[in-house]
């Protein structure tokens, strides 16, 4: 497909002797939202992490198959592992700030990845900190400490520190599962926003997210991709009856 940004073929995976992914196969279209969904432990968290190459990190685990960012391998021998996870960056469950103030924690992947200037920096940190919706609300507290905001604000700050190393797909695993009902609808309203720039893959356990946020949705189960396909078909004429089960609820 043309504008396919992360092909996945005959993708499984292994913990040791157990196989968590069988032999998925899906294109993840740019500057689409992709919604994951599925109950607990069916691999769709392990999925997610397959494609920046955070299960590298885990002892015992093997991948077979293919993931494809722009038509190359990044499973291939010649991949530069953090030059990856700088395209592919990735938001977690739970909010996740450094302890450190919220301007240094914006400005901490520049840094790193050789950003001096502090103009430059400046610019960065205000440019990412707008881009996830929360300039407005800390401008007056960039020297305070990141872990003072509340639990949304965090989650937002997380995000900002992600656009701040330019991105091409974003990872969010479970991003509001921890956050109230306004923090939620906040993440979600910058989701849509986003997608304009980058490539979303969101795991999530919550249906109405789903339909809410996404042009395309995946149900995993037992490891397996039972189905993929545009949001609206998947929820209002599901080909598999067992997609049609978990999301009016019958099961999961």
């Amino acid at each position: 497909m043309n504008n396919s940004k992360m092909s996945v073929q005959n993708l499984s995976l292994f913990y040791k002797d157990f196989q968590a992914l069988n032999e998925v196969c899906l294109e993840v279209l740019e500057k689409h939202v992709t919604a994951l969904i599925g109950p607990s432990g069916c691999g769709k968290s392990t999925f997610l992490r397959t494609l920046n190459r955070m299960n590298d990190l885990i002892e015992g685990v093997r991948v077979e198959g293919k993931v494809e960012m722009d038509r190359v391998d990044i499973y291939g021998p010649d991949i530069d592992v953090v030059g990856l996870r700088k395209k592919v960056g990735m938001v977690f469950q739970k909010p996740n700030p450094f302890p450190m103030s919220v301007y240094d924690n914006v400005a901490y992947g520049p840094r790193i990845h050789g950003v001096k200037n502090k103009k430059k920096l400046d610019e960065i940190v205000e440019k990412s900190l707008r881009g996830s919706a929360l300039w407005d609300e800390v401008q007056e507290r960039l020297y305070k400490s990141a872990l003072g905001l509340s639990g949304g604000q965090q989650q937002r700050l997380c995000i900002a520190r992600l656009l701040a190393v330019e991105p091409e797909v974003v990872l969010m695993d479970e991003p509001t599962s921890a956050l109230d009902p306004v923090s939620t609808l906040k993440i979600e309203e910058l989701i849509r926003d986003l997608k304009d720039k980058y490539t979303i893959i969101i795991v999530t356990h919550n249906m109405q997210q789903a339909a809410r946020v996404s042009d395309t949705t995946a149900f995993f189960l037992n490891g397996d991709l039972v189905e993929s396909g545009d949001t609206d078909v998947i929820f209002t004429m599901p080909k598999d009856k067992r997609t049609e089960d978990y999301i009016t609820g019958r099961f999961g």
